[in-house]
């Protein structure tokens, strides 16, 4: 069940109207509405209000080079029903000569709205921060951190306490839905009312069942490729008792797709804090994010991985940690979920990046000209400046 607003544009005929592979596309991406967040909803609602706004000449300008393209590939009532979208057309399409002049098209008909939908966006943009914060235990002093990245270096004047300093900034306020999250490796933070939480280490037990599931699925099922084993994936929900989220049916089905869809999420705790994080600014586009990474563990054989299986059960060569390992990698993964943020317009110009370490006296900082801090301060100060930014 989608918004009575897009109800009403399907009702209408919109859909009947916009080239058949394109409307399939965005039908199947918003059946799942319930799964959806505020900021998805909106964007979808603003889009296809967009195209039912349009006048006949700006429609058929917009949307007749793909219809052609349609022709070429031979797209009809029969090769491609409307309001579906099966294997069948994902294999129609990667098979057809014209699919990559069908893609050049759909990206044309973006490049032609995504400045329009940008701009009203703009118009309601807010203070933003992002949080980002190394663990104790990496064998380097600041100096040596964030170093793919250019900003400001401050001092704080003691070091960092994670708990008492950044920990208060969560619980201020009363937050909109899905508009603050901490994502972290432990649980080094409690969560606090109203604020997204989610933890590698909470979610144990789910990690534990799928990849079980998994693994016996890629051993025991006969799939005919990604499209096949990506609906059944979507089958293997997260249930009460195996995290915080599974009450919530939105986070309930993010957290499957975290932990399912990113490459190594559901084995490697940073990779999952990295990508948990660069999803939710990508699909809920909060308004503060604590992204706490930790230390993981030294790789055990990579086949391990390939094969979803625990590592832990499937070689028997004990554990260990890995720090070295871990500084290595945190320097690509700042780099990455800075660069999440700068892809879209409502973190533009006006977001507060913090990279900070636990127990250091220093931090990176990536902000708007006008978030004016010394060069020296306490951390008390620093995050009281992060909350008059957010005019909270």
């Amino acid at each position: 069940m989608v918004s009575t607003l897009l109800k009403a544009l399907i009702d209408n005929g919109l859909f009947d109207r916009i080239p058949a592979s394109f409307s399939t596309l965005f039908f199947d991406q918003i059946k799942d509405w319930e799964s959806l967040f505020p900021a998805e909803h909106s964007y979808y609602e603003r889009l296809f209000t967009l195209f039912d706004g349009l006048s006949p000449k700006d429609f058929a300008e917009l949307f007749n080079p793909l219809r052609a393209v349609e022709q070429k590939m031979g797209v009809n009532e029969k090769t491609w029903p409307r309001r579906t979208f099966t294997l069948d057309q994902v294999d129609f399409l990667n098979r057809n000569p014209h699919y990559p002049e069908w893609r050049a098209e759909v990206a044309k008909i973006f490049t032609r709205l995504d400045p329009i939908l940008d701009a009203e966006l703009q118009k309601r943009g807010r203070p933003r921060v992002s949080i980002v914060l190394s663990p104790a235990e990496l064998p380097v002093g600041p100096d040596r951190l964030w170093t793919r990245l250019r900003g400001r270096r401050v001092t704080l004047d003691a070091p960092l306490d994670p708990a008492s300093h950044i920990a208060p900034l969560l619980a201020t306020g009363k937050p909109a839905p899905y508009d603050r999250w901490l994502i972290q490796t432990g649980n080094e933070f409690s969560s606090a009312p109203g604020v997204v939480s989610l933890s590698y280490d909470a979610l144990q037990r789910y990690r534990h069942r799928l990849t079980e599931e998994v693994q016996q699925v890629v051993d025991k099922e006969q799939l005919r490729g990604p499209r096949e084993l990506g609906a059944r994936l979507k089958k293997m929900k997260l249930l009460p008792g195996e995290g915080e989220a599974a009450t919530d049916p939105v986070l309930a089905e993010f957290t499957r797709a975290v932990l399912l869809a990113g490459n190594g999420t559901l084995l490697i705790n940073n990779t999952f804090v990295e990508w948990a994080t660069v999803q939710a600014v990508r699909r809920a586009r909060p308004s503060l994010v604590l992204t706490s990474f930790g230390i993981r563990n030294k790789m055990k054989p990579f086949s391990s991985l390939l094969i979803y299986a625990d590592p832990d059960q499937a070689n028997p060569i004990p554990t260990q940690i890995d720090t070295l390992g871990t500084y290595v990698d945190l320097e690509l993964l700042y780099l990455y979920v800075w660069q999440e943020y700068e892809k879209y317009v409502e973190y533009l110009r006006n977001t507060v990046h913090i990279f900070a370490a636990a127990g250091m006296d220093e931090v990176l900082l990536i902000a708007p000209p006008d978030f004016s801090v010394p060069a020296k301060l306490s951390p008390e100060k620093l995050i009281a400046a992060s909350r008059e930014w957010l005019q909270w």
